[in-house]
């Protein structure tokens, strides 16, 4: 099968090579899955290029890999088809439409993956496709256990720093859910792309600073992991709670979290956000453009299967 290989820890054009490798078969409860559509997360922009603080250095080459990644496939969320599964797999058949969260096992940056049946993998929502399929795991969990951990509740202020990102997109659509009332921190020029996901007050990052508004919230989560507690205090409700995704890595998911946001979106409460597509071929470009700090959401890559392989 093709794959994107990282060869060791570098930028993108150096280090990322289009392979032919070998295909697993599957395990006694292990899925075979053809993946169509994947994405480029700002998680595998850090493994690969190796940014980790000076401290955990030495910590983080031992559980990544010294020279190159452990895992030298990258892509930790994915959507494709069933196509073998194990003699002792119970919840999947052939043909079946999934996807799945793979977090920091790697693997989704190839045309095909064998993942157990108890990983967080699920059916696909029926009214999404593929690559809309795919921009939901990674975002959705990680605003769904950040969300939980801060103990969202129905008529609080909410306030998403960062919203126009993967986690933040799916923070804001989640938050409106759980019925809070919701205020996304954004560019201006994301500003009607966040409103029109559900948030109730949008401000401008680069025009405002949230914090002197005199604006209180009952929860602060900072999406992208750009704020610290002491910039937010002034804006906390004295009972209010703070989170952030800086330095707490993948979030632990379960099939149910997958199930969840399944349907979610078949009800039409949340929906992908995708900021822009590349194939595999191309993925050096997809990390460029995530490195950048911009995208809207997220940055899906297509999976081809020349000949119907």
């Amino acid at each position: 099968m093709k794959a994107i290989v990282c060869t060791k820890y570098g930028s993108p054009d150096d280090v990322l090579k289009l392979m032919d490798i070998a295909k697993d078969s599957p395990k006694n409860r292990e899925i075979q899955i053809k993946i169509h559509a994947t994405t480029v997360t700002s998680g595998d922009c850090r493994v690969r290029g190796f940014k980790s603080p000076l401290l955990y250095w030495i910590p983080m080459r031992l559980f990544l890999g010294i020279s190159k990644p452990r895992n030298s496939v990258l892509g930790v969320e994915l959507a494709g088809e069933v196509v073998a599964i194990g003699e002792d797999v119970r919840r999947f058949k052939k043909g079946d439409q999934v996807y799945a969260l793979n977090g920091m096992r790697f693997g989704a940056h190839a045309q095909y993956i064998c993942l157990s049946e108890d990983a967080p993998v699920a059916l696909k929502p029926v009214n999404a496709t593929y690559e809309e399929a795919a921009a939901i795991p990674f975002g959705g969990t990680t605003a769904l256990h950040f969300l939980r951990k801060g103990k969202i509740q129905s008529g609080q202020k909410v306030l998403i720093y960062g919203a126009s990102g993967a986690v933040g997109t799916a923070a804001v659509q989640l938050a409106n859910h759980f019925g809070s009332e919701v205020t996304g921190v954004c560019s201006g020029a994301n500003a009607g792309l966040v409103r029109s996901l559900g948030a109730h007050h949008v401000i401008d990052y680069t025009m405002e600073n949230f914090a002197e508004k005199g604006q209180r919230y009952d929860l602060i989560f900072d999406a992208v992991g750009k704020i610290s507690k002491a910039q937010c205090r002034k804006a906390m409700e004295p009972s209010g709670r703070y989170i952030t995704v800086d330095g707490q890595g993948i979030a632990k998911v379960s099939e149910k979290d997958l199930l969840l946001l399944k349907e979610l979106t078949e009800a039409g409460d949340i929906r992908s956000v995708i900021d822009r597509r590349y194939p595999l071929e191309q993925i050096a470009d997809a990390y460029h453009y995530v490195e950048k700090g911009h995208k809207k959401g997220n940055v899906i890559i297509t999976v081809g299967h020349d000949g119907g392989e």
